[in-house]
């Protein structure tokens, strides 16, 4: 019972629960279209309930999992399976980009304290993504999905929107995972736009939601190293798009701070 509690106690620090109904892998898989000619990544393989099915569709599957625990389920689950690697790695600290062949779809029940991370280091560091169907916190997919002026928008919103289109696809029982989480999910949609944001356009975003109550050129003005007139820059280059000099980052749509960032580096 002890060690039964301690195991218990680990996949939860690890954000692990372990999704175990198969009716929702089967609404993984649609929404997915899985097709011979994808190049699927999987982040949080566990035990496999999902990685079987993902191997079965695909033409190459890798599952990225922490848990060297798991990794004998795993890959007992996978046994039959052609052309999957299973690496046992912290997704995030693996260089993604190195992962080959290329992926081209994002398919996973993501652990709950990473989703987010993870889905925006895929955006950045695997271009030839074109798909994302991923089991995340509620409050998390919504936040990515969320619409500019919505109290649930932010700088994930932003990164994520200015790179895909995101939306959230259904809303999932917590009694398909084990253990039972404490949280409600959803099973989230992107597809890709275009390249993840440049660089200055991503730091722009954080500093711009770094005080969510200041208006945007004061929080720009609160930044390590801000220049002595960002203020003053950033209020003109507001009231250019069309805004008043003292509006807040969350009225701004993920394409005005591209263009916000191309007025401040000129």
């Amino acid at each position: 019972m002890v060690n039964a509690r301690r195991a218990t106690a680990r996949t939860r620090a690890l954000g692990q629960n372990f999704l175990v109904d198969r009716n929702i892998v089967d609404v993984i898989e649609r929404f997915a279209e899985l097709s011979a000619g994808d190049v699927v990544l999987e982040v949080g393989g566990g035990l496999g309930v999902l990685s079987e099915r993902l191997a079965a569709r695909a033409g190459h599957l890798h599952v990225i999992e922490v848990d060297a625990r798991l990794e004998q389920p795993l890959r007992e689950a996978l046994a039959d399976a052609r052309d999957v690697d299973v690496h046992i790695a912290d997704a995030l600290k693996a260089d993604l980009s190195k992962l080959a062949p290329a992926p081209t779809k994002v398919v996973a029940n993501l652990p709950y304290g990473i989703a987010a991370t993870i889905i925006l280091r895929t955006i950045d560091q695997l271009p030839e993504v074109q798909r994302w169907v991923v089991m995340v916190q509620r409050e998390v997919g919504e936040r990515l999905a969320a619409a500019a002026g919505s109290s649930a928008y932010g700088a994930s919103s932003v990164l994520a929107q200015l790179s895909c289109e995101v939306k959230v696809l259904r809303r999932i029982s917590r009694s398909v995972f084990r253990p039972i989480p404490n949280v409600d999910s959803v099973l989230l949609g992107l597809i890709r736009r275009g390249p993840g944001p440049a660089p200055n356009v991503r730091e722009l975003v954080h500093q711009a939601f770094a005080h969510r109550r200041k208006a945007l050129a004061g929080s720009l003005a609160l930044a390590p190293g801000a220049s002595p007139d960002v203020r003053e820059r950033a209020r003109d280059a507001l009231v250019a798009l069309g805004h008043p000099p003292d509006e807040r980052a969350q009225r701004l749509d993920p394409e005005e701070f591209r263009a916000l960032a191309a007025k401040l580096t000129r």
